[in-house]
């Protein structure tokens, strides 16, 4: 009997961790953070052909990941304008959008030595008047997808508010050699 308890237990410990592991081996990629448009990237500076928004954003934090079958999971919080002087007071540490939409951008192969860039968009997802979203969405990529950008945008235009990267602080990106 007590040999049949530990089988079992065992079967149930190996089923239990496949589905872990299979999930995390099919991750194209996951973050921890994103950054807010502002500085340079308010209006002038197109990212694969999307457009940062008019005004600065900044957010409290974001997570999220894709994997190989298109599945994009994206929370992000506190994602509002920021309060700096070229924002309209009334709009400073709100969101004015009803929802947020995310962007998938790959690098595809084309073939015949040709890379192009494909940018999937999503339906909105609710969004805060506090900058909360929560976004969940299978897309459909691409035959290949390499060096994924994720960006959440605006519900209402074409215009990015945060992408994947992070604000390092000075002089902590500092190339080694």
């Amino acid at each position: 009997m007590m040999k049949r308890i530990l089988v079992l237990a065992a079967v149930a410990v190996v089923v239990a961790l496949v589905p872990r592991e299979a999930s995390a081996q099919h991750t194209i990629v996951s973050w921890g953070t994103m950054y807010g448009v502002d500085e340079g990237f308010v209006k002038h500076t197109d990212i694969r052909g999307v457009r940062g928004d008019e005004l600065p954003w900044t957010l409290t934090s974001a997570t999220g990941s894709l994997t190989i079958d298109g599945h994009l999971s994206i929370s992000v919080r506190g994602l509002v304008f920021t309060n700096d002087p070229e924002v309209p007071p009334e709009l400073r540490g709100i969101n004015d959008e009803t929802s947020f939409r995310a962007l998938v951008s790959c690098l595809t192969d084309e073939g015949h030595k040709r890379v192009s860039t494909v940018n999937i968009i999503t339906s909105g997802f609710p969004a805060t008047r506090s900058g909360d979203s929560d976004i969940n969405t299978t897309v459909g990529l691409p035959g290949s997808c390499v060096a994924p950008i994720i960006f959440v945008l605006s519900g209402s235009e074409d215009k990015w508010f945060a992408v994947t990267g992070a604000e390092t602080g000075s002089g902590a990106a500092r190339t080694r050699r």
